[in-house]
């Protein structure tokens, strides 16, 4: 068996303006902008990726922003939130200041014990921080937000689902563990420090989710390229049907769709951001894989002004 997954490598989501996004996540949450590249699928929408310093396993939020994108619908077969580790006292700090940034924003209320803040993007993405005292220190970005109360990376994410019991499965084998049950919401957990809680949502009851702005693309669990092989057999034997191993330039990917609907990654922890830029300099410009690179001038011609210089 492949090494258990310790949590969150990161998540992807949907979103239209790209310099509303940008100014969202950088100055709004204070995370920092560690890539600037495009969807290596669609090369005419950037894809933008946000988090700690240098952009580490379990901190990064990344965004394909189409800027005529239709807004999608939250529902099953979706991660319908995503959430972000705070420490304990920074929940008044961030209260106020979702509230004098305009931020569509619910009142603080717990969730298994944890003082848990409600919130929505922009795109009206569902998002939460989370207040632990076992936050880990980080490595938080310089920016606007100060040190002690700055993002540590993620907590998790809920899924939405209309049957759980596929998707537990796989998410034990996976390495999660059930800790907590309450009502139509169950939480695993696994060993990691960041990222490590998946709450599964049993919902019948709620439509199936479309894609569009404000909401997730995939969630991606950190691993190893040594276990890439072992992974996709793993997942082929709980009836699923993964990718063969694809190069991301920053990460080695495998995707697969659980049972519920939900897009699954399997990413490496290396090579990791600074491969193809200097730390201090990580989201200055605009960055391509090398199999792109002849397209620059053309790709680059196509992309909207993000406001900032290359």
């Amino acid at each position: 068996m492949p090494a258990d997954i310790p949590g969150i490598h990161h998540v992807t989501a949907i979103g239209s303006d790209p310099r509303r996004n940008l100014e969202f996540y950088t100055e709004t949450l204070g995370l920092r902008l560690v890539k600037r590249s495009v969807n290596q699928d669609d090369t005419s929408v950037y894809h933008l990726f946000y988090g700690d310093r240098s952009g580490s396993p379990g901190t990064s939020m990344t965004f394909f922003p189409y800027p005529d994108a239709r807004q999608g619908q939250v529902g099953t077969g979706q991660a319908s939130a995503v959430a972000f580790l705070i420490p304990d006292g920074a929940v008044e700090f961030w209260t106020d200041r979702l509230a004098d940034a305009g931020v569509d924003a619910d009142e603080p209320h717990e969730r298994f014990g944890d003082t848990v803040i409600p919130f929505r993007d922009p795109d009206g993405l569902p998002l939460e921080l989370v207040a632990r005292s076992d936050a880990p220190a980080g490595d938080p970005p310089e920016g606007p937000v100060p040190d002690e109360h700055a993002i540590r990376g993620f907590f998790g994410v809920t899924l939405s689902l209309s049957t759980a019991g596929p998707t537990a499965e796989v998410l034990e084998t996976m390495g999660y563990a059930e800790t907590e049950t309450d009502g139509t919401r169950t939480r695993y957990e696994s060993e990691g420090e960041l990222g490590y809680v998946v709450d599964v949502c049993e919902e019948p009851q709620v439509q199936r989710g479309q894609p569009g702005a404000g909401t997730v693309h995939h969630v991606a669990f950190q691993t190893t390229a040594d276990d890439h092989s072992e992974w996709r057999t793993v997942l082929q034997g709980q009836g699923l049907r993964p990718t063969e191993i694809i190069d991301r330039k920053w990460f080695e990917s495998v995707y697969v769709r659980e049972h519920g609907g939900v897009l699954f990654e399997f990413a490496t922890k290396e090579p990791g951001y600074t491969v193809d830029e200097d730390l201090e300099s990580l989201g200055e410009r605009l960055v391509l894989p090398e199999w792109l690179e002849d397209r620059r001038a053309e790709i680059a011609a196509g992309l909207p002004d993000l406001g900032l210089e290359d």
